[in-house]
C-alpha cells in the first residue's frame, strides 16, 4: 500500500512513533509516499526526526499552545487568539494537504493527531482512507478514567478536539499504558506504546545522575533552583530552547542540552530516574527501561498521562520539578513486569491493523448505512 504520514510535530512524541511505525511498515513491504508535519513558528524539528525518517519531509502551519510568559504552563487564551490571526494560514495548509493526498495516490493516511488532517477530511472527504494513532485517543475510551481533580471543562474540550482530529478516519489506534478493550461502535482500538527499536535494544543499568527532559524550558528555573539547594547530585537535562546553545553547562553537576535523541536514550538507559513534563512517549521509554518516573504535568493532556502512568506503576506526579521526591521512589521502586510484556506485543497488534483486509473491512462498516424498519411495496 501506498501510506502518507501527516504528524503533529509539538514535542517529541509523535515524532518518534511516526519513526518507528516508518520502520515496521516498510519491513512488510509498504511504501511511504510523503511525509508531512504541521509546526508551529515557535518550535524547531529537531535533526534526528530527519535523520531517522529515512524520507522526504515537508512542513506546514499548524495550530499550536502558546507557553505562558515564563514558558511553562500552556496560554490557553492567549493560544487561542494567536490561532485565530493565523487562520487564514491554516485554511492554506488544510487546501496543501488534501493536494499531497491526491498527488501521492495515497492508499492510507496515517494520522499523528494533527487537527488539520481531520479538518481536511471535514471539508475535502480524501479518498485515502485514515488511521489515526496516538495516545491522545485513549481518552475516548469509556472505560478512561481522567484525575478527579480536573475541571470537568477541561476533558470535554480535550475529547472535543481529539475527536476533531480524527473526523472521516476508518480507525482510531489509541496507544496505551496497558490494554483495554476493543471499541468496535468507535472503532477505537487500545494498543501498546509504538517504541523503536533502539529503545528496545538498550540494556538499562543505574547510574549515580538525574536525567529530565522539560518541553517548556521556563521548567529549567525550577531545577537550577533545585540544584542550588543539592549540588552534589548530578543532573542532565533537556529542553527545547531555540535560545540557547546545543549544550549548556550551569556548572559541573548540572547541564541542559538541545534534544539529541541518540544521546538522550543513551542516558536514559544509564540515568537513575527520570524527571519530566508527562510526555507519553518517554514515560513509556523510562518504564520499559525500569526507571522511576517523576511526573510534572504542564496542561491538562499531560495530566491525565501522568494520573494514568501512575496507577500503571510509572512513579509520583508533582506540581513540581521536586527532585527530593524522585531520589526517595528511586530507592523502593519496584518496575511493573507486564509493562514490558505489552510493549514487546505492539508490533503484532498494530501492524495487523493495517492489514487491507482489516482497512476494507472497517471502510464498509463507516459507509454502509444499517436498514432500520420494514419496507412494504404498493
Amino acid at each position: 500500500m501506498k501510506i502518507l504520514f501527516i504528524i503533529q510535530g509539538e514535542g517529541r512524541g509523535h515524532l518518534t512513533q511516526a519513526i518507528a511505525l516508518h520502520k515496521k511498515l516498510l519491513r512488510e513491504g509498504h511504501q511511504i509516499v510523503g511525509v508531512l508535519v504541521g509546526k508551529s513558528p515557535s518550535r524547531r524539528l529537531p535533526d534526528f526526526f530527519y535523520r531517522k525518517i529515512a524520507a522526504d519531509v515537508h512542513t506546514f502551519d499548524s495550530p499550536n499552545f502558546l507557553p505562558t510568559a515564563r514558558n511553562k504552563q500552556a496560554n490557553l487564551p492567549g493560544s487561542i487568539l494567536y490561532n485565530l490571526l493565523r487562520l487564514h494560514k491554516y485554511v492554506q495548509s488544510i487546501r496543501y494537504i488534501n493536494r499531497v493526498i491526491r498527488e501521492t495516490e495515497a492508499d492510507v493516511v496515517v494520522n499523528f493527531y494533527e487537527l488539520l488532517s481531520g479538518l481536511t477530511y471535514a471539508f475535502f472527504r480524501p479518498k485515502a482512507e485514515m488511521v489515526c494513532i496516538a495516545h491522545q485517543y485513549v481518552f475516548l475510551h469509556p472505560d478512561f478514567k481522567f484525575p478527579a481533580e480536573a475541571n470537568p471543562c477541561l476533558p470535554a474540550l480535550l475529547k472535543f478536539f481529539t475527536r476533531l482530529t480524527a473526523i472521516g478516519a476508518n480507525k482510531k489506534l489509541a496507544l496505551s499504558f496497558r490494554s483495554m478493550r476493543e471499541i468496535t461502535k468507535d472503532r477505537l482500538v487500545v494498543v501498546p506504546p509504538l517504541l523503536r527499536d533502539e529503545v528496545l535494544n538498550l540494556q538499562s543499568k543505574s547510574g549515580d545522575f538525574l536525567l529530565g527532559y522539560v518541553v517548556n524550558s521556563g521548567f529549567g528555573k525550577e531545577v537550577i533552583t533545585w540544584h542550588n539547594r543539592h549540588p552534589d547530585v548530578r543532573l542532565r537535562f533537556y529542553w527545547d530552547n531555540k535560545k540557547a546553545a546545543e549544550h549548556t553547562p550551569i556548572d559541573e553537576r548540572l547541564s541542559f542540552y538541545q534534544l539529541n535523541d541518540e544521546r538522550f536514550l543513551h542516558d536514559m538507559a544509564r540515568a537513575k530516574a527520570y524527571a519530566t513534563t508527562a510526555g507519553f512517549e518517554s514515560v513509556c521509554e523510562a518504564m520499559y527501561l525500569g526507571k522511576p518516573v517523576l511526573m510534572v504535568p504542564a496542561h491538562i493532556e499531560q495530566a491525565c498521562n501522568a494520573y494514568d502512568a501512575a496507577k500503571t506503576g510509572a512513579g509520583a506526579v508533582s506540581s513540581t520539578f521536586d527532585l527530593d521526591r524522585l531520589l526517595e521512589l528511586s530507592e523502593t521502586y519496584k518496575p511493573n513486569p507486564y509493562f514490558k510484556h505489552w510493549v514487546d506485543r505492539a508490533d503484532w497488534i498494530i501492524l495487523r491493523e493495517f492489514e487491507p483486509e482489516l482497512l476494507f473491512r472497517e471502510h464498509l462498516l463507516s459507509t454502509c448505512v444499517p436498514f432500520e424498519g420494514s419496507y412494504s411495496h404498493t
